[in-house]
């Protein structure tokens, strides 16, 4: 098994779905998130929800923690990261299914949930 970085990266790592035969759903929660406003660059925070149905791949979450971190000292738009996010893990993965939702916390006085969606 090869040593995973500690660093923050870009680099989603994947792993072979033990049960590719069934059809089900892995969720998880990521209440962390940080990144950048685009125009002060003062701190935005979200949680972001991953549901998932896997096909052949499931991604490793340490290695999607690390590519969460990466996103901390860069400016993304909430619509922006979420749809990154989404595209990534499509590639790395080809899901049956997918939805990403960022749940932004409030910023002048506005609270923001992004929502995005792919059919494999």
């Amino acid at each position: 098994m090869a040593i995973m970085s500690t660093q923050p990266t870009r680099s989603l790592e994947t792993f072979p779905n033990p049960h590719p035969q069934r059809d089900f759903e892995i969720r998880f929660e990521c209440p962390e998130f940080t990144c950048l406003c685009p125009k002060t660059g003062q701190p935005d925070f979200a949680t972001f929800r991953i549901r998932y149905r896997p096909d052949e791949l499931c991604v490793e979450l340490k290695s999607f923690k690390l590519y969460l971190w990466s996103f901390r000292d860069e400016g993304h738009f909430h619509e922006a990261v979420t749809g990154t996010i989404l595209e990534d893990l499509v590639a790395a993965m080809a899901p049956r299914q997918l939805v990403v939702e960022g749940d932004f916390m409030v910023r002048g006085g506005i609270h923001t949930t992004v929502e995005m969606s792919h059919e494999g």
